[in-house]
C-alpha cells in the first residue's frame, strides 16, 4: 500500500510502498483511510519538536486525523462491523489505568500515539488501531470533511468544555487565532456556552470567516496584537478567558495583558514562551490552563454537533501524494480552515 513517511527530519516526506497493517489482537481494526487531516502538529514532527519529547524510530508513517471504513477486525470487536465508517480517536489507551479510568484518556502512561510516537499514522491507504478508538459516524454522512475533529476538532472543543463551568450570560472570550482549530473553537463556544466571543486574527480573511461562524466581535491585529481593542471594547477590564490557538510568537504576552483579574489564560497553540512575575498572577489571580486533545467522550459529543450541522469545517482537500505540497501551503499560512489528504 501507499504510506506517507518520516525517514528524516527537516526533509521533505516519502512516498513509499510499505506492506498493509495486520490484524494481531483481538482488538484490532483496519480502517480503509478516507481522509486523513493535515495538522501543524506534523510540520512540528517533521522539524524535530517531538524529537527530545518522545523521540520516535524513524521511519514512520505520520498522520493522526483520521476517518475510514473498517475493512477487517479482530474476533473480540463485536460492536462495530465490516463495512461501518468511523472516526478515529488518536490516542490508544490501555483503558486499566487511573488515568483512563478516570476519564483522562490523553494521559494514559501506557498508550500508543499513531503518527506521533513512531506508531504508524493514517497518511496512507490502511490503518491498524484499536477498536476502542473509532466511534462509528452514521450512514449518509460524508466522512471525508470530519478528519480533523479527529484532533484539531477535539483539541478546540476540550479546551471550550473545560472553561464553560467558569462562563455565564455576559461573560466574554477573546480567541486568538481563527485557523484550523480557532475556527472550530469559535463555534464550539456559540454551541455550548452563553459567552460573547470576540476572535483576533492578523489575516483579513479569516477575520471574516470568524464572523460568518459566530463571532460576535471581530479584531485585526495590530502592532498590540489587540490589547487596545480588547480593553476598549471591555471598558479597561479586559475579558473572562483567552483561549490562545496560536501559542507563540508575541500570543502569550499579549493575552495575559487581555485578561481581566481572576480570568483564565487557556493555552492550546504551542512552540512559544512567556514571562510574568509571580506577584501579577497572585495579585490578579490569573489560572492557566494547557490543552492537549481531547478525550474521546468529548469527540462523541463534538461528532453529534457535527451531524446536528452546529459545527462546520471549512477545508481543502489533497491527494495522497501530494502531502507535501499540503504541508508547505499550511506551513505558509495559505489554508483557510484545515487539509485533508484523500488516497486515491
Amino acid at each position: 500500500m501507499k504510506a506517507v513517511r518520516i525517514h528524516e527530519y527537516n526533509k521533505p516526506l516519502s512516498l513509499d510502498e510499505v506492506p498493509k497493517p495486520k490484524i494481531s489482537g483481538p482488538y484490532d481494526i483496519i480502517v480503509r483511510i478516507k481522509g486523513a487531516g493535515v495538522c501543524r502538529t506534523d510540520l512540528h514532527i517533521i522539524e524535530g519538536v517531538w524529537k527530545d519529547v518522545i523521540n520516535p524510530k524513524l521511519p514512520f508513517t505520520i498522520g493522526h486525523e483520521n476517518v475510514g471504513v473498517i475493512e477487517e477486525k479482530g474476533n473480540a470487536v463485536d460492536w462495530l462491523d465490516i463495512g461501518d465508517q468511523v472516526i478515529l480517536h488518536p490516542y490508544i489507551t490501555c483503558r486499566h489505568c487511573r488515568a483512563c479510568r478516570s476519564g483522562n484518556d490523553m494521559h494514559c502512561p501506557y498508550g500508543k500515539f499513531p503518527g506521533l510516537d513512531g506508531t504508524d499514522g493514517g497518511y496512507a491507504e490502511y490503518l491498524k488501531t484499536s477498536a476502542f478508538s473509532a466511534i462509528k459516524i452514521p450512514k449518509g454522512v460524508d466522512i471525508i470533511p470530519m478528519a480533523p475533529l479527529a484532533d484539531a476538532g477535539i483539541t478546540a472543543y476540550h479546551a471550550v468544555k473545560k472553561i464553560a463551568p467558569y462562563l455565564y450570560p455576559g461573560s466574554i472570550v477573546a480567541v486568538i487565532g481563527v485557523g484550523g482549530l480557532g475556527h472550530i473553537g469559535i463555534q464550539a463556544l456559540k454551541a455550548i456556552t452563553p459567552a460573547r466571543v470576540i476572535a483576533i486574527d492578523i489575516n483579513e480573511e479569516k477575520i471574516k470567516l470568524a464572523k460568518e461562524l459566530g463571532a460576535d466581535e471581530v479584531i485585526i491585529a495590530g502592532k498590540d496584537g489587540g490589547i487596545s481593542d480588547i480593553l476598549k471594547l471591555t471598558d479597561n477590564v479586559g475579558v473572562d478567558v483567552v483561549i490562545d490557538f496560536v501559542g507563540e510568537h508575541s500570543t502569550p504576552q499579549n493575552a495575559l495583558r487581555m485578561i481581566r483579574k481572576g480570568g483564565i489564560y487557556s493555552i492550546v497553540g504551542y512552540g512559544g514562551e512567556f514571562r510574568n512575575t509571580t506577584l501579577d498572577f497572585i495579585n490578579r489571580e490569573i489560572m492557566v490552563v494547557g490543552n492537549l486533545v481531547g478525550t474521546y467522550n468529548e469527540l462523541s459529543e463534538l461528532v453529534t454537533l457535527y451531524v446536528q450541522n452546529k459545527v462546520k469545517l471549512k477545508l481543502k482537500t489533497f491527494p495522497l501524494e501530494e502531502a507535501n505540497n499540503a504541508l508547505e501551503e499550511l506551513n505558509s499560512g495559505r489554508i483557510l480552515g484545515r487539509a485533508v489528504l484523500v488516497p486515491g
